[in-house]
């Protein structure tokens, strides 16, 4: 049996601020840790509600305190804010207790979160809220290790993002990107995917894990779709600041992936893994700004109507087979327009024949080829280019003119020639 010596001590001792108070409030004992939480001495007669400084951003303790007097239940608990007498705020967790089953006498116990809250807002702004919970409440999550997980993994990256980094001060830079994740981690979110990292200017989010969510595929879509459209006021942003527009290709996958914590005990880090992943990967690169490729696999998925563009395949690296993916604009309600929809063509007076070379993956071909662009789109985003050479679609090539490299993407072919999409221009070295 304890004896009362032995709670005395523990009172004395503990790191919560411990009250007695009767049934009317009044304070009956306090700890050394209450009396230093409400600036009070153990010897003050005063009501506990009394002992908190009179201020508005203290309502909601001072209400829990009478609520709970008056109520009369054998427990009240609840997290709120207090401000001290120096005005700092704590977040602190209530609970009330008939002590004993003494119904004249409560036992309070407010313990202070103010640091745990702050770690994790921290790791929250440094990995996701998802992730922050699987490693704070869960005994996997401070564990290194994975599981197999059938999961769906979005990635999106900025389009001729090197050529704009050339064009804007370090801080321009870090303005520009910045506000443009706020945008899309908010959508993304939204959608319950989580950001496993940032790769550069681009953003690397699996849906269904640390957490399961059956429909992953689904809010996969739905997110790239929004996130596109999203888009369109961070440009409205950027160029009321004086930064040139963004334009975003997404890729989209669905399939089993290695999730979990990677690294070592001294440094962790949530990680998500596998030929799905780099399936993903391979087939963002494909897109062009304003497009969303989704694969068969995630197509398989999804029940809700999709507004298909268009369909092919690709083959990823070390597969022996092709996989087969397609271009969506919409699912169910959400539908995008973009520029490629109702392109305006203008004749190019320009008659020269500029040399162009194919690209695989970021090098460039040796053999010189030659076109003509004989029209541009009156945003000057796609061209109509005729040439002797086979071209592919989604095949990368780049041209020569003056002092410029210029980047592109074969969109199409059709009967005059090459539908191609400018992706950027970079300066020769």
């Amino acid at each position: 049996m304890i004896s009362n010596e032995q709670v005395q001590y523990f009172f004395t001792h503990s790191e919560d601020s411990i009250c007695i108070i009767s049934s009317t409030g009044k304070l009956l004992y306090s700890n050394p840790a209450a009396e230093k939480l409400f600036g009070i001495s153990a010897k003050e007669s005063v009501k506990i509600w009394e002992a908190v400084p009179y201020i508005e951003g203290n309502d909601a303790l001072i209400q829990l305190f009478i609520d709970s007097i008056l109520s009369k239940v054998d427990t009240h608990e609840a997290i709120v804010d207090y401000w001290n007498n120096e005005g700092k705020v704590r977040n602190i967790h209530v609970k009330m207790t008939h002590f004993m089953q003494d119904q004249s006498v409560y036992l309070v116990v407010i313990t202070d979160l103010t640091q745990l809250f702050k770690v994790n807002s921290a790791l929250i702004r440094y990995t996701s809220p998802d992730i922050a919970d699987y490693a704070l409440m869960t005994a996997e999550g401070q564990k290194r290790g994975g599981q197999t997980k059938n999961v769906t993994i979005l990635m999106s990256d900025l389009r001729g993002f090197t050529a704009l980094g050339a064009k804007l001060s370090a801080e321009e830079l870090i303005t520009v990107l910045n506000h443009y994740f706020e945008a899309m981690v908010a959508v993304i979110q939204k959608y319950k995917g989580t950001v496993i990292e940032f790769l550069g200017d681009g953003i690397f989010t699996v849906f269904g894990a640390p957490k399961d969510i059956p429909e992953h595929a689904t809010l996969a879509v739905k997110c790239a779709v929004e996130m596109q459209a999203a888009l369109k006021a961070v440009n409205e942003w950027n160029e009321k600041n004086g930064f040139p527009p963004l334009e975003m290709g997404v890729g989209i996958n669905t399939g089993d992936a290695v999730v979990g914590n990677i690294g070592s005990d001294k440094k962790m880090k949530y990680g998500c893994m596998g030929s799905t992943v780099n399936i993903t990967g391979r087939l963002e690169s494909l897109t062009v700004g304003g497009q969303v490729f989704i694969t068969d696999n995630t197509r398989q998925q999804i029940v809700e109507d999709l507004l298909i563009v268009s369909e092919g395949s690709f083959l990823p690296k070390g597969s022996p087979n092709e996989l087969m993916y397609c271009e969506i604009k919409g699912i169910g309600d959400l539908v995008l327009t973009n520029d490629m929809d109702n392109i305006v063509w203008v004749d190019n007076p320009d008659d020269n024949e500029y040399q162009f070379y194919l690209l695989e993956e970021k090098t460039v071909g040796v053999n010189t080829l030659k076109g003509k662009l004989v029209k541009m789109s009156d945003n000057k985003r796609f061209a109509l280019i005729t040439t002797d050479a086979e071209l592919s679609e989604k095949m990368n090539i780049m041209l020569r003119h003056e002092e410029k490299r210029i980047y592109a993407k074969v969109i199409r072919k059709d009967s005059e020639g090459y539908v191609i999409c400018f992706t950027s221009i970079q300066q020769n070295d």
